[in-house]
């Protein structure tokens, strides 16, 4: 969708942006982040033009952005800024409309969206149309600015620290307003913050700037456990991913190659292996690791004293819970919790064994938000 190659931007030989090269793909909301100065907010005027690279290209949609009329360029493309950029002798029927008069679109349609834009912020229409900027609070412009960035329906939004300037709660509902729009919209945004939390609450991913160079451009869940370089964990924060916890799934936690053994393995046989690999149950798989059933030390320890040649088919557990590789930690130990669980097998799709959590597992995942760890899970 949106694909830097090798952008360099200099001022006065100075590099702002050095050799940048990445893509976002269609559907994404991506957040540049990074410390002041470090090129994102530059990075992200590239896309719009309203600054031009010193070397390099940017492509949209396989064309080059460079080549494009600009004006028509930027008209479809969304832009919401700190300030909201809303024009203040336009009322917000005026401010939403703008770029659709341009386009000499029908006065019912214009109006039938701004309708349509002013419910998808939460705002009401009736109430709010006709006002002025100066009688709305930080919050309602803000959501009006947001409004016209999607007036056209563009492809691609581009917001700049939109919600910084806002109080604490206003921020918070219009971080929640915009991941609940996307999940419905699906637009390409492209978002510049400093700040870590809303990143993490709001990116599909994270591209973290440097010194007008990229350090890291990944997935949040990947960026959050396995950060590239020092640099990349001390931005984030120790121990950051407790702040997301459904960042951490089954598959993170797990016990990789729990203790097995076949259906027709006897019991006494069965007894010596728990034994031997000091655990207190076993996994019943067949050879091709589906999971069959579940038995516990003392279900086998009884059936062995009347006969200790019965197949360990017998006496298994056929329902349990299971937990999928993907399931976090949350959904995980509301389970243990309710269920009174000791373990709990984890098996893909096609119910082949991942692995095992077992109560200790899950206590030494818990307890390293407490201690400084070189590994966060």
């Amino acid at each position: 969708m949106i694909r830097f190659e090798q952008i360099t931007k200099k001022y006065d030989q100075q590099s702002v942006v050095s050799n940048i090269s990445f893509e976002i793909q269609k559907g994404e909301l991506v957040v540049l982040i990074g410390e002041s100065g470090c090129g994102k907010t530059t990075l992200l005027k590239i896309i719009n033009r309203l600054i031009k690279p010193t070397s390099g290209n940017v492509f949209i949609n396989g064309e080059n952005i460079l080549e494009s009329d600009v004006i028509e360029l930027r008209r479809n493309i969304g832009y919401v800024i700190q300030q909201t950029g809303l024009f203040p002798h336009m009322t917000v029927r005026e401010n939403i409309g703008i770029i659709s008069r341009l386009q000499k679109k029908d006065k019912s349609t214009i109006l039938n969206r701004s309708i349509a834009l002013m419910e998808m912020v939460g705002l009401d229409p009736e109430q709010y149309l006709d006002r002025y900027p100066f009688q709305l609070s930080g919050g309602q412009q803000q959501r009006v600015g947001v409004a016209r960035a999607f007036a056209c329906d563009p492809d691609v939004i581009l917001m700049d620290e939109p919600f910084s300037a806002l109080d604490p709660l206003t921020r918070i509902q219009l971080q929640d307003e915009l991941v609940e729009l996307q999940s419905k919209l699906r637009k390409t945004i492209v978002f510049v913050t400093h700040d870590m939390d809303e990143a993490i609450k709001i990116a599909d991913k994270i591209c973290l700037i440097d010194k007008g160079n990229i350090v890291q451009y990944d997935t949040v869940e990947e960026i959050m456990k396995n950060p590239a370089n020092e640099f990349v964990s001390e931005f984030i924060g120790e121990n950051r991913i407790w702040s997301s916890p459904e960042l951490i799934k089954a598959k993170d936690i797990m016990i990789k190659n729990p203790v097995c053994s076949a259906p027709e393995t006897t019991v006494m046989r069965a007894l010596e292996k728990m034994r031997s690999q000091k655990v207190d149950s076993l996994l019943v798989v067949d050879k091709q690791m589906h999971l069959l059933g579940f038995a516990g030390a003392r279900t086998i320890q009884s059936k062995a004293q009347t006969d200790k040649n019965s197949a360990i088919s017998e006496v298994m557990h056929n329902e349990f819970e299971k937990t999928s590789p993907d399931d976090n930690i949350v959904a995980i130990l509301e389970t243990f919790n309710t269920q009174n669980l000791s373990a709990m097998p984890v098996v893909d799709e096609n119910n082949i064994l991942q692995g095992l959590i077992t109560k200790s597992s899950l206590l030494t995942t818990l307890s390293q938000q407490y201690f400084d760890t070189p590994e966060v899970i």
